[in-house]
């Protein structure tokens, strides 16, 4: 029996998810209490504590419902480069960190939770993300860093997350809604397979204009 009735524990637990991804999307983590939460799932303020602990217990199992299978997929493309003879480069771990994040993009309700994260005022939300996806993107880190030889480690973080904010904006659907007065190519191709490639192309080349900028400022 679940600590919210008479339905079975899990029901419980994955209507209060549920809740969680829409509200938390729609009004943000810090401004979603957990009366709101807990009416929207049919349930009470123990049944959030019976199964999560806390809010940010709650937080945490949203994060994973979104991020899994995104990070196993991650992991998955990591360890097929990391077997191979040659050594991963900058351009390999890119595109194996984009292609399986840039798929949420799809999904309307995580993408908009995704771009709450991004822009919660509270840095503890934002912490407790990197904290629950940091086991599959902290090896990314350190693999960019392994391939960037010529960047120090300032630069490989900045570059880092500059692709993690740049991805989150894409996943969020940031400006997809937003009509630009200008519109320089009509016919171009505005697909989200087209934008995935974009995006990849945007990244990297960013990267690798890092590597010859540190060299002039060192000289």
């Amino acid at each position: 029996m679940s600590a919210g009735g008479d339905e079975p524990a899990g029901s419980t637990r994955e209507r209060l998810i549920d809740a969680a991804v829409r509200l938390f999307g729609e009004r943000g983590i810090e401004a979603t209490s957990l009366r709101a939460l807990t009416e929207s799932a049919r349930t009470n303020i123990a049944a959030v504590n019976y199964h999560f602990g806390s809010k940010d217990g709650l937080l945490r199992a949203v994060i994973d419902r979104a991020m899994r299978p995104v990070n196993d997929e991650r992991r998955r493309r990591l360890d097929e480069l990391e077997a191979r003879p040659r050594p991963p480069s900058a351009a390999d771990l890119v595109r194996a960190f984009v292609e399986p994040g840039a798929g949420l993009a799809d999904r309307a309700d995580v993408a908009r939770f995704l771009g709450r994260v991004l822009g919660e005022p509270d840095p503890k939300v934002r912490q407790l993300f990197a904290d629950q996806v940091d086991p599959v993107e902290g090896r990314y880190l350190t693999a960019l860093a392994r391939a960037l030889p010529e960047l120090g480690d300032a630069d490989v973080r900045f570059a880092y997350t500059s692709m993690v904010g740049l991805l989150g904006l894409h996943q969020s659907g940031t400006f997809a809604t937003v009509d630009w007065p200008q519109r320089l190519d009509p016919g171009q191709d505005r697909s989200g397979a087209a934008d995935l490639e974009r995006l990849v192309a945007f990244i990297v080349g960013g990267i690798l204009a890092m590597i010859p900028a540190r060299r002039s400022a060192d000289r």
